[in-house]
């Protein structure tokens, strides 16, 4: 599974998937959806869209990935996680196909979503791309409205390595006639989505173009505001094709969306003395916003909990951390995690000095000893960082 294991696991076409939809005898064809896709944001745009669609009062499915601590996250109806016994009923009545056609876990994870959506008759599904978009197992609904929230330099031995290449696996996500709103703009990928919109006779929205007076969130991480333009954008698309959602409920679905979701991992606070902040943040695009973030809090010192996994550009990420921090080393406990040792060796190169642990906790636990009540530790680097620490 991809999730763990990398490379490996990554499918380079949707035959198995198609197959698994014909044996499952379609359910993405038996509700209404909107499909996410994007390098970063995509999880919060998600989160925030169901968490309005249910203040609006309908009963919305959400299929997203990775989780931080259950499984179960990934699969939710109204903010509530599937039952364990619907995971292992499904499981086990289709074990023989899913051995048989070799499937991936990222396939049947969401085979299992889409039958339980049907099973549960939601009015409207946020389905979330897993990677990259044209190839996603995801990429078999046909949405109400497609969006893209941006396009960064991430996972490009699959994608590709340009901003442009990355646009076009995206922009595979685009149904014909079907509304696609973008969530930002650049020189090198705004020609492809509107070659490709204009192909598929595809209404496109730019969302930097709408005006558009900002909501506040809950999700208070400064890289929000651009999703959250995103998602009003998207709302505007959905209640011009007849979707009932009131200002009043737009604005409450955007105040409530930790309690409505139950996301975690954006921008957290854990603790206040010393600050404790952790964030899923991990690629080039999505590091830059959080850690300018992080110069502008107060403290007297600053402690980074950090670990990445192997396939990480750490050239393209360790410099954008700031070397006046004390450093707290360590690997995630998975197959695919950076060795410890070999980190701190990389980020000495950008000279940011630490210390090296054997695991996520007892670096935290390390940081937590060290710091005043005025510093401010930050966790982050990967998913599974902040997941372990969580």
């Amino acid at each position: 599974m991809y999730q763990r294991v990398g490379s490996a696991a990554y499918k380079t076409d949707l035959t198995n998937t198609w197959k698994l939809a014909s044996y499952l005898d379609h359910p993405q064809r038996s509700f209404k959806s909107v499909h996410v896709a994007g390098t970063n944001g995509k999880g919060s745009v998600s989160h925030m869209l169901a968490s309005v669609l249910m203040e609006a009062g309908y009963k919305v499915g959400l299929y997203t990935s990775p989780h931080l601590k259950d499984f179960r996250e990934r699969i939710k109806i109204n903010g509530a996680m599937m039952p364990e016994q619907a995971v292992i009923n499904f499981i086990s009545m289709h074990q023989g196909f899913f051995e048989k056609e070799q499937l991936s876990f990222f396939e049947m994870t969401v085979g299992m979503a889409f039958d339980y959506f049907r099973k549960e008759k939601v009015d409207i599904a946020i389905v979330e791309v897993g990677l990259g978009g044209r190839l996603d197992s995801t990429n078999i609904v046909s949405p109400e409205v497609s969006v893209i929230t941006n396009i960064g330099l991430d996972h490009t031995q699959f994608l590709g390595n340009t901003l442009g290449l990355i646009a076009r696996e995206k922009a595979g996500i685009i149904k014909a006639n079907v509304p696609v709103v973008i969530g930002e703009k650049h020189k090198e990928t705004k020609s492809v989505f509107l070659s490709v919109s204009e192909s598929l006779n595809a209404p496109v929205y730019f969302s930097e173009d709408e005006e558009t007076e900002l909501l506040p969130s809950d999700l208070k991480g400064n890289y929000q505001k651009q999703n959250i333009r995103t998602v009003q954008t998207t709302l505007k698309v959905l209640q011009q094709g007849g979707w009932k959602i009131s200002p009043e409920q737009m604005e409450q679905g955007l105040l409530y969306v930790v309690k409505s979701t139950g996301l975690q991992g954006r921008w957290q606070l854990l603790k206040e003395e010393p600050m404790v902040i952790c964030d899923t943040a991990h690629n080039k695009e999505g590091l830059s916003y959080t850690l300018k973030q992080l110069t502008q809090q107060r403290f007297d010192k600053l402690h980074i909990v950090l670990g990445v996994v192997s396939d990480k550009s750490l050239e393209h990420i360790l410099p954008l951390f700031p070397k006046d921090a004390i450093y707290y080393f360590c690997a995630p406990q998975i197959s695919r995690a950076l060795k410890v040792e070999d980190l701190a060796l990389e980020a000495a190169k950008f000279d940011l000095k630490g210390a090296c642990y054997s695991n996520v906790r007892e670096a935290y636990d390390a940081a937590l000893k060290l710091a005043s009540k005025n510093d401010l530790i930050y966790i982050g680097g990967s998913t599974f960082v902040v997941a372990e620490v969580l």
